[in-house]
């Protein structure tokens, strides 16, 4: 069971990174706006928190990334790092009014799904048999 607490923490250590990376991108974004070539815009941008949001978020998620990949088997692990579209669809809802609309719901109930599956299978192939006598 040691190992299931690691993984969920970890998958939930790597969501948060890539939220808070993909949203602070977003935010970083919007106030980079109008972009210009030169200085003052420069300062302008790595004078706001965001960018630094995102860096810190994407790095973040590379070495949590990393650290999973060593220990989780790549299928679910690969499936769960994908929960990262669904929080930031969530967050983006409630930051930046975005609507949700029925194929977003679709999309999130099948990365959702996927992963659920890949989890089972996984599980199911490390429970050891009973020897048969």
């Amino acid at each position: 069971m040691k190992r299931g607490w690691f993984y969920l923490i970890g998958f939930l250590v790597l969501v948060l990174f890539d939220s808070v990376g993909a949203i602070s991108f977003k935010y970083a974004g919007m106030h980079a706006l109008p972009v210009e070539a030169n200085t003052a815009w420069l300062l302008r941008l790595f004078g706001k928190p965001w960018i630094y949001g995102a860096v810190i978020g994407y790095i973040g998620a590379f070495f949590t990334w990393m650290t999973l990949l060593k220990h989780a088997p790549i299928g679910p692990a690969f499936a769960a790092s994908h929960l990262e579209v669904v929080s930031v669809m969530l967050l983006s809802i409630w930051l930046f009014n975005e609507p949700l609309r029925l194929p977003h719901v679709l999309g999130a109930i099948a990365i959702v799904a996927g992963i659920v599956c890949l989890g089972l299978a996984e599980s199911r192939e490390h429970v050891p048999e009973e020897d048969e006598a």
